[in-house]
């Protein structure tokens, strides 16, 4: 009998075990995009005059974190921002409770480091480094394009993909797949996939300022 696996065979059977969305290597037009937040806060889950709008610019005025009202579950969220020295702050994703700080993923915005694992600027807080180091100098703006599609959580940090992970390799508690110790109680692969996103305010012993701009989300289907 005539064998089926020809070049055809294969060639249909990658594109029917190719992933439905490829996380994007570089950054997006987002000028079509929809805002994370209105002008007025109406759509944000915050305390009074913890955030407020300058000039187009995020800023916070407290360490209170700004949170979505809305739950995301799949979604490209593409944001610019730029810290002073000693900044420290954060993108929080698809938060599971939003008065527990472990128990939503956080992508590190600092200055430079803080004393915890994967704590530079880029990391997934306590799980992930970037592969390289890719911040501006204190100061200037920074871009990062986040995009969370099942399992998989990837980062564009200034022009260049430093990671595109499997949340489901993160298989124990307070452990990640290299073997080191993380703090967080629930292995990662089990955190939730459907939340709010937030923007954590000024953190960190010097309260030093943060500001966020351009903060657009694509929802992906």
């Amino acid at each position: 009998m005539k064998s089926l696996r020809t070049p055809a065979f294969f060639a249909a059977l990658l594109v029917a075990v190719a992933p439905l969305f490829a996380a994007p290597a570089a950054h997006p037009d987002t000028s079509s995009w929809q805002s994370l937040f209105a002008t007025d806060l109406a759509d944000a889950d915050l305390k009074a005059g913890s955030w407020i709008w300058e000039n187009g610019t995020l800023v916070a005025r407290t360490h209170d974190t700004i949170w979505t009202k809305k739950p995301y579950a799949n979604f490209v969220l593409d944001l610019e921002f730029k810290v002073a020295k000693e900044s420290n702050s954060g993108v929080f994703l698809r938060s599971g409770n939003t008065k527990q700080v472990l128990s939503a993923l956080e992508i590190q915005v600092h200055e430079s480091a803080d004393s915890a694992l994967n704590g530079e600027v880029g990391s997934i807080y306590n799980a992930k480094a970037p592969a390289k180091k890719m911040a501006k100098p204190t100061g200037e703006w920074n871009r990062f394009t986040i995009t969370c599609d099942g399992s998989r959580v990837s980062l564009v940090f200034n022009g260049e993909q430093v990671y595109n992970v499997d949340l489901n390799d993160w298989k124990e508690p307070k452990k990640n797949p290299d073997g080191t110790a993380n703090k967080f109680p629930v292995a990662l692969k089990d955190f939730s996939r459907n939340g709010p996103i937030g923007l954590q305010g000024l953190h960190g012993k010097a309260q030093a300022p943060v500001w966020y701009r351009n903060v657009r989300i694509r929802e992906l289907k």
